[in-house]
């Protein structure tokens, strides 16, 4: 029997990936666009996860504009704050389970290593306060909750850095990228892959159970944006690939700081889940090669 699942958005690209891959999985999937389900109406949200009785709810929508944020400041906490909190509470105890996501935004960077799921949160900007709220308030109110934290999320589809600077190299000018901050990339495919794997799973698992909880997931490997620039135009242009000139973030001013080195520890997904991220660099291999396809 499929696991019934209540997926809330359908246009980014964790939510894209999660609908292209779920008839590999035995789970029975319902995505909700926006006209249908608006996080900015969190009453909304909290009904529709009555009404549908699901078995499992993933929020895969998010207020992601981090600059916009900081003006934004009412949209961003009711998308990814009052509205998590509302899906949380409908789950509550003897509902659904639930997966949330979370973004490495919720630190400052300045720990001068990789971030585990125990150390304390300093988000620099709206966005990374927004995102920490939410989580607080989906573990707070609901104890089958799974809260993923990742970062730098890349794809195929969509507005990502891939894309971003695929279309800058074709334009033929100059290319200047930030060196100084530091992450881990990470395959919306392969983070897609395995919230399915865990559906079947997770919502059969009763509270208490220790895969509840927060859990942080990103490809293995750290790098910097302008090493991941350079390793995008290898893979997709080889001898063509333009020349990427290193800046440092001062050089590259927004209204957002990000952090300067955000690298999430996967240990605890590793250990509770038996899930090893394959490298970034294999991942942007086949991000290249579905790029390439689609052309």
């Amino acid at each position: 029997m499929s696991v019934r699942v209540l997926q809330f958005g359908t246009t980014g690209q964790l939510a894209r990936e999660l609908i292209r891959q779920a008839p590999a999985w035995p789970v029975e999937l319902t995505a909700l666009p926006r006209a249908e389900a608006d996080l900015n109406d969190a009453e909304q949200v909290a009904r529709l996860v009555h009404e549908r009785r699901p078995d499992l709810v993933i929020n895969a929508a998010a207020y992601t504009a981090v600059d916009r944020a900081e003006t934004d400041i009412e949209t961003a906490f009711e998308v990814n704050a009052q509205s998590p909190a509302c899906m949380a509470g409908m789950c509550g105890a003897g509902g659904p389970a639930l997966i949330h996501f979370s973004t490495d935004y919720v630190f400052d960077g300045e720990k001068g290593a990789p971030y585990l799921e125990t150390d304390p949160p300093e988000p620099l900007g709206v966005y990374g306060r927004s995102k920490l709220s939410g989580e607080q308030m989906v573990l707070a109110s609901c104890p089958r909750a799974l809260v993923l934290r990742t970062s730098w999320v890349v794809s195929a589809h969509g507005r990502n850095f891939v894309t971003t600077m695929l279309r800058l190299a074709g334009e033929g000018g100059p290319i200047r990228v930030v060196d100084d901050q530091f992450g881990r990339p990470t395959s919306a495919a392969d983070l897609a892959g395995f919230v399915l794997s865990q559906a079947e799973s997770l919502a059969a698992a009763p509270a208490g159970d220790p895969r509840f909880g927060l859990v942080h997931f990103a490809n293995a490997g750290e790098t910097t944006w302008k090493r991941l620039a350079e390793a995008i135009f290898a893979e997709a242009l080889g001898d063509a690939a333009p020349p990427v000139a290193a800046i440092a973030t001062a050089d590259y001013p927004t209204p957002a700081q990000r952090p300067a080195r955000g690298t999430l520890d996967t240990g605890k997904l590793e250990s509770l889940f038996g899930y090893a991220p394959r490298p970034w660099r294999a991942a942007l291999a086949e991000i290249i090669a579905e790029l390439k396809v689609t052309a």
